[in-house]
């Protein structure tokens, strides 16, 4: 008679720790940039992404480079050369960077991911597989970070399952206003230091308009108290500097000056170089019309009699 221990019992075997990834915005314009520049019978680009696994289990994701693939219905082809010399190049420039994982674009997990993350498995144990939606579709720009979690029969293993691990993107004030330019369809032109500040500075009102609201609620009984929010607003609070409101106002007042005197400087930098190359291109013009005449004027035929008076 079999034991329970005997037993054969079809189960998932979860990774043997909890990973939590942690993207940079470099990896995010450069899986953008490459799906702008994919040929044309491609569908999506795939890379390798590059970084660092600290001991409590964080994934940073800081770089990536696309690898060249073909894939069909039933098969997917990768240039495993080419991600071999890729990876040996950024080695011999940050040695620190070691292969993390693979990217795709498109929304979610297609057909063919599994064959590649099949590959990124024998290149590192427990890799991570992180799709970006490159078409923006419903305005957010869905990233997502994924582990392949084995589906085993007893001691066989059948298949594998890809399951979401938490994700944060590491953005900076500058870098998220890129990244909301990109999440844009249709885009005239990029916003200048002005528009950008005037966006920064909304944008901050309308936090300290959500942070005034919750103490409201809080101090008339609405919302229950969090020990951790009134730490944190204590010191965000203290953190600031204590200035005068004039003293602020005259340091806002020459940040704007000194970036309105960029912009014209840059004007003024910008008409001298156009007016300059106009001037070269007109005395190029004028100088080799100057040659062509100088050379007419010393090419005067000479002409030879033979013996017989013919012209030679």
């Amino acid at each position: 008679m079999a034991t329970t221990s005997e037993q054969t019992v079809l189960q998932f075997k979860p990774s043997t720790a909890s990973l939590t990834a942690r993207v940079h915005p470099l990896v995010i314009f450069n899986i953008c940039d490459c799906y702008v520049r994919r040929p044309d019978q491609a569908d999506r680009v795939v890379g390798t992404l590059l970084g660092s696994v600290s001991p409590d289990g964080i994934v940073e994701i800081k770089n990536s480079y696309a690898v060249p693939h073909s894939e069909s219905s039933d098969q997917v082809a990768l240039d495993i050369d080419y991600h071999h010399n890729m990876f040996l190049s950024h080695q011999k420039v940050n040695p620190k960077e070691a292969i993390v994982g693979w990217y795709s674009t498109g929304f979610g997990v297609s057909g063919g991911s599994a064959l590649i993350h099949d590959f990124y498995s024998r290149e590192i144990p427990n890799p991570i597989h992180l799709t970006v939606d490159t078409g923006f579709s419903n305005g957010v720009g869905t990233i997502k970070a994924f582990v392949s979690v084995n589906l085993s029969l007893g001691d066989r293993q059948l298949a594998a399952q890809f399951q979401e691990i938490p994700l944060d993107l590491r953005l900076i004030e500058a870098e998220r206003v890129g990244f909301d330019i990109l999440k844009k369809t249709a885009v005239d032109k990029v916003p200048t230091d002005l528009e950008g500040m005037e966006a920064s500075m909304e944008h901050l009102l309308a936090l300290i308009d959500d942070v005034y609201k919750y103490v409201d609620s809080v101090v008339e009984g609405q919302v229950a108290p969090d020990n951790s929010i009134g730490r944190f607003i204590s010191e965000t609070i203290a953190s600031l500097p204590k200035i005068p409101p004039s003293a602020f106002d005259k340091l806002v007042n020459d940040s704007l000056q000194d970036q309105l005197l960029l912009l014209y400087l840059s004007s003024i930098t910008r008409t001298q170089l156009s007016l300059a190359e106009k001037l070269n291109t007109v005395a190029q013009i004028l100088g080799d019309q100057s040659e062509i005449r100088a050379s007419s004027r010393m090419s005067i035929p000479i002409r030879f009699f033979g013996q017989s008076g013919i012209i030679l």
